[in-house]
C-alpha cells in the first residue's frame, strides 16, 4: 500500500500522542508534507502534541480520507527532528494562515519530522 494515494485533501487527520509520563493525546491535523522516502513533516504549536513528542518521540497518525466509505491510512511515526526555521516551516505557516487565520499560523512555532516506521490502511 502506498499511502499518499490515501492523501487527498479534505478528510480527516488525527495524530495521536503519549508523554513520558503516559498521558495521552490526540489533535486533529493537516495532511503531512512529505519529505523523502519515509519521512513526514507536520507544523507545530507548543500544544500537548509538542510536548509529548519532545518526551516520547513515538506517535500514530490516522487519516479518514474524503468521499464515504473507510478509506484511508494509519501511520505509526518515530520523531527524527523539530525545527524552528526553515522553508518548509514558513510554508506550513503560509497555508495554516489560509485555511485557519492569522492566529493559527502565528502559533505554528515548528515542524516536526518523523519517520515513518508503518502504514496500514484504516480498516
Amino acid at each position: 500500500m502506498i499511502f499518499s494515494e490515501h492523501l487527498k485533501p479534505g478528510g480527516l487527520g488525527v495524530m495521536a500522542t503519549a508523554g513520558g509520563d503516559g498521558t495521552v493525546n490526540t489533535a486533529v491535523y493537516a495532511l503531512p508534507h512529505l519529505t523523502g522516502e519515509g519521512t513526514a513533516a507536520w507544523g507545530m504549536t507548543e500544544g500537548r502534541t509538542y510536548q509529548n513528542v519532545r518526551g516520547n518521540p513515538n506517535a500514530s497518525y490516522l487519516y479518514a480520507a474524503p468521499g464515504g466509505g473507510y478509506k484511508g491510512v494509519r501511520l505509526t511515526l518515530r520523531l527524527k527532528e523539530i525545527r524552528d526555521s526553515g522553508e518548509l516551516l514558513e510554508t506550513i505557516r503560509a497555508r495554516t494562515r489560509e485555511t485557519s487565520g492569522e492566529g493559527a499560523a502565528n502559533a505554528t512555532r515548528y515542524v516536526a519530522f518523523f519517520e515513518i516506521i508503518e502504514e496500514r490502511p484504516l480498516v
